[in-house]
């Protein structure tokens, strides 16, 4: 939500600066997200003076240019070339001196510098409105009246103000927050300052000559419909002052009916609508529901299927509008517009809800009315906007107020205890200031006692219902950093079940963190498109856009659109890690999968100066796996290739038919669909079922062997399919007792080889706990490795 500071300045006076209430907005409640400084003028006319020429005459060298004398109140006057046709001698005009930036509706800025034009000094230029962004005529130069005073900056004459823009991330409870008028309350009840609303002094019903009576068949979807009617309007482009207001909160200016309407909904946070008076067959509006399948084209062109819970604005024939959410084509003002019929409604907040969520259809005033808007104002912002519609169309108000409203809305009656509010608060905060605050938000004290208050709270405020509530109120204008933070803190012990999975998830996340990995969070939401098995995708009913249509079924894609925005910013070298969750649709279930998910692209590390820096291999990523796997002390499983359409190659360990990781090369398929070209490994980690056998795991403690350990290494000729991981799993099986380890040092594959063969140098870790090995038994272990290597995997000694 954008909120600008000049208008902002409207309801309350304070000589705190934007960057200040910045501070002060995210401190209670209304987070500032950015705040921009927006010039109403490009340039902000800076540089531009007002001048008086003094004498225009034809340019020697030239016909169509004038030479001309201009006094810009220094007390020396500037000779200026100047070729608009309409300059002449005694014109107030706008002046861009010598090192000023002009700032042109079309084209680049450009500085004014002294030059010659055709053989004659030119000190300066004349300006025409499309020149300085002031306006689109081009016909001549800007001709003010005579009275104007000469020296003035043309910033100061044409009150040209640069504005500063708030862009607040509303929490959807803060729908009293979702206005001008809401931030401005919040403000002054922090600073403890009153806050002014809108001069309606000035409205008065003309005549009643457009009258048209309002029925309200459905009170429990609208419990209060006002409206009142403007005849005579002209319907053109709003004036500069209002564009202006809208363009800066980002808002595109269409006509001056709809402008009003929009500039109300911005500044007092009650959505209006505008019809077109004429269209109203039968002279009278019904709110009502209309029959199921009901076909209604909406101001966008689509027709679209009424459901029977849908509440319609109608005439005596047609629905017009569905109510809080969208116009129908039928309803809006147009060119031909001359009366106009003014909605001012509150409408029930589920129901809008419902409805905008069952069209796909999400509107300024929909995203108010779904949170809740203020049943006390519908009358006041009706006013406002007639009185503004009369000021920017003309016309007259010419029917009384229409105010259906036959159940007035109660406020919330809320109890609250002074020691309750300390408690919750951990902090006494006395019990007048408790008091100055509540009332500053305009919740009104009905009953003051000892130990606390009976409060009623405005409608406006449909989070705050409950004692808690109130509290959360008091301690946001009093302040979260007033709270001192104790120097005791009392905790409980609590027994937990083992393994905790948090900690063994903090214990996981330390260790890839110390070892050059960077956590990430991606989000949960991505395309359809990216979903390896459609039907069992979770899709999003009403997503906010096509990318963000379904939920991942995989941690990887998210994570390779971060590595593709890495790269594409020039940090090439990522490591990442993200423990989240997958989620799928099984039948009619759906099911949410624990997942953890290493990523490596670029060098395996940075440069340096005593040696070279490669690119990450699999087996970069493979020892980051087997760091895992070790810490959490999982042995006894299994390993094979991986043989998925996920990865281009790679290796699975296992237990049975259960998968612990899967790790290997991502496909050039998912490279190619984020841009990426060089080669990126990725683990894929089932991280409840590894929670699951750490239950399982039991912790064994062994004396320190006293006795040596010994190496044999053996040079071995084996075929290419065959593995180190089998030939590991070979020697283990001949002596399950000594051999204690097993590793690979060397792999040849070459043209000195025999064909289909290639070289292994393993090396084998022998050790007896309970004595020393001697040469005849190392020996005879040894020829057992290779006799089983020969017979199971046809190794041959080298």
């Amino acid at each position: 939500m954008k909120i600008s500071y000049s208008w902002l300045k409207q309801f309350i006076e304070t000589g705190k600066t934007p960057h200040e209430i910045s501070l002060i907005l995210t401190n209670i409640g209304l987070e500032v997200e950015s705040l921009e400084e927006v010039q109403a003028v490009p340039g902000g006319l800076e540089g531009l003076i007002i001048g008086h020429v003094t004498e225009c005459i034809p340019h020697p060298n030239a016909d169509r240019l004038r030479v001309t004398k201009v006094d810009v109140g220094t007390g020396e006057l500037l000779q200026i070339v100047c070729g608009a046709p309409n300059v002449a001698a005694g014109q107030k005009v706008v002046v861009a001196t010598v090192g000023t930036t002009v700032y042109p509706n079309e084209g680049e800025p450009f500085k004014i510098n002294k030059s010659k034009i055709r053989g004659e000094v030119s000190e300066g230029m004349i300006c025409a409105e499309d020149e300085i962004g002031l306006g689109a005529s081009h016909a001549g130069i800007m001709v003010l009246p005579e009275d104007t005073a000469i020296g003035i900056a043309a910033k100061t004459y044409f009150n040209i103000e640069d504005d500063y823009v708030f862009e607040i991330g509303l929490t959807p409870n803060r729908a009293d927050a979702a206005s001008h008028l809401g931030v401005a309350r919040d403000l002054a009840a922090y600073l403890r300052i009153a806050y002014q609303l809108p001069d309606l002094t000035a409205f008065a019903i003309e005549n009643e000559h457009l009258t048209i009576p309002v029925t309200v068949e459905a009170l429990e979807a609208c419990p209060r419909y006002s409206s009142v009617s403007i005849a005579g309007v002209t319907v053109k482009p709003s004036p500069d002052w209002l564009k202006d207001k809208l363009k800066v909160i980002g808002l595109r200016p269409i006509n001056n009916i709809v402008d009003a309407t929009n500039y109300v909904l911005h500044e007092l946070g009650q959505p209006l609508h505008a019809f077109d008076a004429d269209q109203i067959v039968g002279n009278k509006i019904l709110v009502k529901k209309c029959e199921e399948g009901t076909p209604f084209v909406t101001l966008d062109g689509v027709e679209r299927k009424l459901s029977a819970e849908d509440l319609m604005i109608c005439d005596a024939e047609k629905p017009l509008c569905i109510a809080g959410v969208f116009g129908g084509v039928h309803s809006g003002v147009s060119e031909k517009t001359t009366n106009v019929f003014l909605e001012s409604a509150y409408f029930n907040a589920v129901a809008v809800r419902k409805t905008a969520k069952r069209h796909g259809l999400k509107t300024d005033a929909s995203f108010r009315f779904e949170r809740g808007t203020d049943p006390e104002i519908t009358v006041t912002a009706l006013k406002r906007a007639a009185l503004l519609i009369k000021e920017v169309a003309g016309g007259e108000i010419s029917s009384a107020v229409s105010d259906h409203y036959p159940v007035k809305a109660e406020p919330f009656s809320v109890e609250v205890k002074y020691d309750n509010i300390t408690g919750l608060i951990g902090k006494s905060i006395p019990a007048e200031e408790i008091k100055e605050i509540i009332t500053s938000l305009g919740i009104q004290v009905v009953k003051e006692t000892t130990e606390g208050l009976s409060l009623e709270v405005p409608a406006y405020k449909v989070d705050v219902t409950r004692e808690c509530d109130i509290t959360e109120e008091v301690l946001r204008i009093y302040g979260y950093d007033n709270v001192e933070i104790p120097s005791k803190v009392n905790a409980s012990l609590a027994y937990t079940l083992k393994p905790n999975k948090e900690n063994v998830q903090n214990l996981i996340a330390d260790m890839l963190t110390a070892n050059g990995f960077m956590e990430v969070w991606c989000n949960s939401l991505t395309r359809l498109a990216n979903s390896k098995n459609i039907d069992e995708a979770v899709q999003i009913l009403n997503p906010l856009s096509t990318d963000l249509n379904a939920m991942r079924q995989s941690l990887l894609q998210p994570a390779l659109e971060s590595v593709a925005y890495n790269v594409n910013r020039k940090n090439s070298d990522v490591k990442f890690y993200e423990f989240g969750k997958t989620y799928h649709l099984i039948g009619e279930k759906y099911v949410e999968r624990p997942r953890l998910l290493l990523l490596i692209h670029g060098s395996k590390q940075g440069e340096q100066w005593n040696q070279k820096s490669g690119p990450s291999t699999f087996y970069n990523l493979k020892a980051a796996v087997d760091a895992i796997v070790n810490r959490l002390g999982i042995v006894n499983f299994q390993t094979e290739e991986v043989k998925d359409e996920n990865f281009a190659y790679g290796l699975k360990y296992f237990r049975g038919d259960k998968s612990l990781v899967t790790f290997g090369a991502v496909t050039n398929a998912d490279k190619k669909r984020v841009g990426l070209s060089k080669d990126v490994f990725y683990a894929d980690f089932d991280w409840a079922l590894l929670l699951e056998t750490l239950k399982k795991n039991k912790i064994i403690n062994k004396e320190v062997p006293k006795y040596p350990s010994v190496r044999r290494d053996l040079s071995l000729l084996v075929d290419l399919k065959v593995t180190f991981d089998e030939l590991k799993t070979i020697a283990f099986k001949a002596e399950k007792k000594m051999v204690k380890q097993v590793q690979v040092f060397d792999v040849y594959e070459g043209d000195k080889l025999p064909e289909g063969k290639k070289s292994y140098a393993l090396n084998f870790t022998l050790q007896d706990e309970e004595q020393t090995l001697t040469d005849k038994q190392i020996d005879a272990i040894m020829q057992k490795i290779i006799a089983n290597l020969a017979q199971t995997a046809g190794a041959e000694i080298r």
